[in-house]
């Protein structure tokens, strides 16, 4: 049961992943088409983000009352019929409007199974988890790239990615069941045995959400959530404004840098491979400060002039090695530190100010994108990494 259990989440959070990278690698069409500014990607991009933090604040009380697996397949499912959405619309406010379901099917999948598996498997699985997510990232610019390079438009980049949400879950009854309702065959990293939604004693029935006041109150929560601003912020403006700065600063074409700018999930998905087998040696903070260390030579070598782009390409690669162990190292740890019995919602509001950062300071580099210079973008990096840097320590 715990192999099964572990595949229905893997599998999960590459459908998660899938469509995460769309709208930077497809943005540089899509603002033309649309015929709206540049920085109005960063619009959509935050509709998502408000709504996943939405989703991600109600994941302790909506996991504790319906259970992480059908909390997950109706989030699934949302988004799937979201992207579908974005396929057969060409007006921007339509589309910041499908993306409020876009960002409610997002967060509570990634809170429930993040918690689950930071309580009942070791940190490599969480790494290995991630990079699923990091699988699923990667492949969605290159199937935008493939829908643009054969003429078919971005609409039919979003139209296969919805296909592929539908297909890949393969929700089988029985582990959507298992993983909602009851694990007392799952085995805990320890060995253990324990049911889903126990810890320290106490049982589902008796734990009360705490809410985000109750999180606030916990010493060390306020420090961890600034750490998770500032993180999301780093990779969400790479993921975001990669594409864009490549064509606008690098004068790649938009074909190539939207495939180009896949390379910054691919860092992250290997680099999440990688950490899996780093963390059964060495612990979880050393793991968060070596990645800190890595996004900053990844930020550095944008700095460097190396011909043909090589300077952009490599740091983008090496930024997404460092961001690829700092995310699941920072959730994994979040039982040790809190109690089990707090961490899902500890792990909601951790996400939910992740995507805070998101919402506010990826649509940020947008603006300072068109009204100062997109060439800003290395140094944009450089000043979240420090923040995030000085309030993990």
């Amino acid at each position: 049961m715990a192999s099964l259990l572990l595949a229905v989440i893997y599998v999960a959070f590459i459908s998660l992943g899938l469509p995460d990278s769309l709208l930077g690698s497809a943005w540089p069409t899509m603002s033309q088409d649309l015929n709206v500014p540049v920085a109005w990607a960063g619009g959509i991009s935050a509709v998502i983000s408000m709504f996943t933090i939405v989703s991600a604040l109600l994941s302790d009380r909506m996991t504790l009352k319906f259970g992480a697996g059908k909390v997950t397949a109706v989030s699934v499912a949302l988004t799937a019929a979201a992207l579908a959405g974005f396929s057969v619309t060409s007006n921007y406010w339509v589309l910041l409007a499908i993306a409020i379901p876009y960002g409610l099917g997002a967060g509570g999948v990634d809170a429930a199974l993040n918690n689950y598996v930071a309580i009942h498997y070791e940190s490599r699985h969480m790494s290995w988890l991630h990079c699923m997510w990091g699988v699923g990232a990667s492949v969605g610019p290159y199937i935008m790239g493939y829908a643009l390079s054969q003429g078919q438009g971005w609409p039919w980049g979003y139209r296969y990615i919805a296909i592929l949400q539908v297909m890949l879950p393969l929700w089988k009854k029985r582990g959507a069941i298992a993983v909602g309702e009851s694990t007392d065959d799952t085995a805990s990293s320890d060995g253990n045995a324990e049911r889903f939604g126990t810890a320290e004693g106490v049982s589902v029935a008796e734990r009360k959400p705490l809410g985000v006041a109750g999180v606030l109150a916990i010493r060390g929560a306020k420090e961890i959530l600034v750490m998770f601003f500032c993180y999301c912020a780093v990779e969400s403006t790479a993921g975001l404004w990669a594409s864009s700065y490549m064509v606008m600063h690098s004068g790649i074409d938009k074909i190539t840098a939207a495939s180009w700018a896949s390379l910054f999930y691919v860092g992250i998905t290997v680099g999440r491979a990688l950490s899996g087998f780093l963390t059964m040696r060495f612990k979880d903070p050393v793991m968060i400060r070596l990645g800190q260390v890595l996004v900053f030579a990844g930020i550095l070598t944008m700095f460097v002039p190396l011909p043909h782009h090589l300077g952009v390409v490599v740091g983008l690669v090496v930024i997404g090695f460092g961001c690829a162990p700092i995310y699941p190292c920072v959730i994994h740890s979040t039982p040790a530190y809190f109690g089990e019995d707090k961490s899902q919602a500890i792990v909601g509001v951790q996400m939910a100010c992740a995507y805070v950062g998101t919402t506010l300071l990826a649509p940020v580099f947008g603006l300072i994108a068109q009204n100062v210079s997109i060439r800003l973008f290395p140094a944009y990096l450089l000043l979240m990494l420090v923040i995030m840097t000085a309030s993990c320590e």
